[in-house]
């Protein structure tokens, strides 16, 4: 069993500690994207227009012999109207709430979805091909000692991330957020901001929640809570992360 740096909270490697057999799982890119696509599948809403969406009109149609197309027109107008060829008719085959958006991924292949994008995080290689940028002496997986867990402003956070040498990636966060391209920018999502440190703590009830909510692309989630789609967004692998030590020990707790 491999062992891993413990930092401090001051930056500096106070011990090691054995790294969890999920951490040697074999890289499965294909199945996490599987299990990442299928979880955003699933949370999509049903939409469509109403069923009569279009043809609230009271059409008729002039027939032939007038030199005008044989199209439906309002009555007592000339404006044609209803049908999907005309300008402001009905849409021809829209989108319908019937549409089953539902996609089915196995128990196990969960499971190895989200043991392999665990071992992602502790490849170096696979976390700076993602475009995460950090100092080249940092060890993998990386543990902080628990202390992380009670820091609740968000000065002491990026203090601690810098002393460790991933404030490179705060900032690559913090100026890469651009206006995004698109209507979404009409929608409520006008910025898009890129996926930041991800820090995984023992459980719910931790000061951390409240220090590292306002950083930009930051996210801190429970051990208990961690799937695919936290660990490898997009179902790209290899987010930085940044575990506690009883993070840590809990995950070796798992059964494999």
């Amino acid at each position: 069993m491999r062992k891993a740096n413990v930092y401090s909270i001051s930056g500096t490697v106070s011990k090691q500690m054995d790294v969890p057999k999920a951490f040697d799982t074999p890289y499965r890119p294909d199945v996490i994207k599987r299990a990442v696509v299928a979880t955003a599948s699933n949370r999509r809403q049903p939409y469509g227009p109403a069923p009569d969406a279009g043809t609230k009109h009271s059409v008729s149609t002039w027939g032939k012999g007038r030199g005008t197309a044989r199209v439906q027109r309002i009555k007592a107008g000339r404006k044609a109207a209803e049908s999907p060829n005309n300008v402001s008719g009905r849409r021809a085959h829209p989108p319908v709430p019937e549409r089953i958006w539902y996609k089915k991924v196995n128990r196990k292949e969960r499971v190895l979805a989200r043991l392999s994008a665990i071992a992602a995080t502790g490849d170096a290689d696979v976390v700076r091909t993602r475009g995460h940028k950090f100092d080249d002496n940092i060890s993998f997986p990386v543990i902080i000692e628990d202390k992380i867990q009670e820091i609740a402003t968000t000065s002491e956070v990026v203090q601690v991330l810098d002393r460790i040498g991933l404030g490179y990636d705060l900032d690559r966060a913090k100026f890469g957020r651009k206006i995004r391209a698109g209507k979404g920018k009409m929608r409520n999502r006008r910025y898009r901001t890129p996926v930041s440190i991800l820090l995984v703590v023992s459980d719910k009830d931790q000061a951390l929640f409240l220090g590292a909510s306002n950083l930009p692309g930051v996210e801190v989630a429970e051990v208990s809570g961690l799937n695919a789609s936290v660990l490898a967004p997009g179902g790209d692998a290899g987010r930085l992360t940044v575990f506690s030590e009883s993070a840590i020990a809990k995950i070796g707790e798992w059964p494999l």
